[in-house]
């Protein structure tokens, strides 16, 4: 397994417990849930799809509270979480060109 293969599959290990961290609560579950448009039945399905994962991310790293929460509860450093962000799918500013 290459490097470029062991650090995504580390920053979707890491979107995996952040999803799991936005899932788990009342108030930013209905947050994401608007935000992304997704219907909280279809979570399963949209896992699947290129970006999906580098949104979450996204969702955490665009609110400093819950970034910082989301850090403090998990023991991941915030700056570990915009790392896995750039090793997603989508996750950089190229998302146009990462097709």
């Amino acid at each position: 397994m290459s490097r470029d293969d062991q650090r995504r599959e580390q920053a979707e290990a890491l979107a995996i417990q952040a999803l799991g961290f936005v899932a788990a609560d009342p108030e930013l579950l209905p947050r994401f849930l608007a935000i992304t448009g997704i219907e909280a039945s279809a979570i399963r399905q949209a896992a699947r799809e290129p970006g999906f994962l580098a949104g979450v991310l996204q969702f955490i790293a665009a609110h400093e509270p819950t970034l910082l929460r989301f850090s403090e509860e998990t023991g991941i450093a915030p700056k570990s979480v915009a790392s896995a962000l750039r090793d997603l799918p989508f996750g950089d500013d190229l998302h146009d060109r990462s097709t």
